[in-house]
């Protein structure tokens, strides 16, 4: 669930989890404000992902480097139909671009552009004037 959070820096559960969660958080990102490799290596035996802990390390920390501390919020939404249980949403205080927005727009740079209408009538024009 940790690395979940950090890749999306929000992740929506139950509110019980969500508070378990919470201080482990917290204290992730006071470490990964000081950006050392042995750092980097205590965060990798909780975050399995390297490309989240070093997301965690570039971006989501130096957003807190002013911030004494409550980079987290819990917001509590509804009540789960199977169970009942109360769900919330735990997020970053100051929520920029996650991990995951990140990937899909690097994704959408790397695929091709599609012709627009103009550029394919006069495509079709010069074969037709080829033949």
């Amino acid at each position: 669930m940790i690395t979940s959070f950090f890749e999306h820096e929000k992740i929506e559960t139950t509110t019980m989890k969500a508070k378990e969660l919470k201080p482990m958080i917290e204290k992730m990102i006071t470490k990964a404000r000081v950006k050392n490799i042995n750092i980097l290596r205590d965060l990798l035996k909780t975050i399995r992902d390297k490309d989240v802990a070093f997301h965690l390390l570039d971006e989501i920390a130096p957003r807190f480097s002013t911030r004494p501390g409550g980079y987290t919020r819990i917001v509590k939404t509804r009540r789960r139909i199977g169970d009942g249980a109360e769900m919330a949403i735990l997020e970053l205080v100051e929520s920029g671009r996650s991990l995951s927005d990140k990937r899909k727009s690097e994704l959408a740079a790397q695929k091709p552009k599609k012709k627009s209408s103009e550029e394919t009538k006069s495509s079709d024009k010069e074969v037709a004037a080829k033949s």
